[in-house]
């Protein structure tokens, strides 16, 4: 039987090793990694390159809603202000003090021997502050704007000339009272009250008679 020596097999089983060489295999893996690792890293650069422009797109268009949103909050408190002004202003001129029919009234006070010589009409603004919202736990308290109240105080100076001058004073107090504006108009808690009464004056070319003044308060209002 022949024998057959294979003169390149020490070479053969050399050039094996090397080829199953631990080192080998860990530089390729190690390689390999690498490769893997740049492309993740790569990926994940543009991933967050795509994502940092949409959230910065993204803060663009808040930042614009937001000054869009300041606009229209400023816009809509100036509305409510100018609504609550015109408010007050019809509030006002539904309240107002109308002197014509003051003086529409006293032309029906017919008592006789009696002759209204003077009339006077104080009227006060007293301002009261507003009061801002606000908010607490339960949630928003409304405010309310600035408002006046108005005081008004009526005086009437008249002459009584009867035949015993100082009789019909009660008479004209009791004739204004039951007309059907001041018992409207005045207050209850001294709406109508004598304010003076004079001794009776003597002249020689009228009759003699008492000067005396009524004071009509009449209900305080705050448009």
């Amino acid at each position: 039987m022949p024998i057959r020596i294979n003169l390149l097999a020490e070479a053969l089983e050399e050039e094996d090793l090397r080829r199953r060489d631990p080192v080998k295999r860990a530089i390729y893996v190690g390689v390999l990694l690498a490769v893997l690792a740049l492309v993740w890293w790569s990926s994940t650069l543009v991933e967050y390159m795509l994502t940092r422009s949409g959230y910065n797109q993204i803060q663009s268009e808040i930042s614009s809603r937001t000054n869009e949103y300041s606009v229209v909050q400023i816009s809509q408190k100036k509305i409510n202000d100018t609504q609550n002004r015109l408010e007050a202003l019809h509030k006002y001129n539904a309240a107002r003090f109308l002197q014509g029919n003051l003086l529409n009234a006293l032309q029906h006070i017919y008592v006789p021997n009696v002759q209204m010589v003077r009339l006077r009409l104080d009227q006060i603004y007293t301002p009261n502050a507003g009061v801002a919202a606000k908010t607490n736990s339960f949630g928003i308290v409304a405010g309310h704007p600035a408002t006046s109240t108005e005081r008004k105080l009526l005086t009437l100076e008249a002459r009584d000339f009867s035949s015993s001058p100082g009789e019909q004073v009660n008479t004209f107090k009791n004739n204004l009272a039951v007309q059907a504006y001041f018992s409207t108009n005045l207050s209850a808690t001294n709406g109508l009250r004598l304010s003076s009464l004079s001794p009776t004056q003597i002249s020689p070319d009228i009759k003699p008679y008492v000067i005396f003044s009524v004071e009509c308060r009449f209900i305080d209002k705050t448009p």
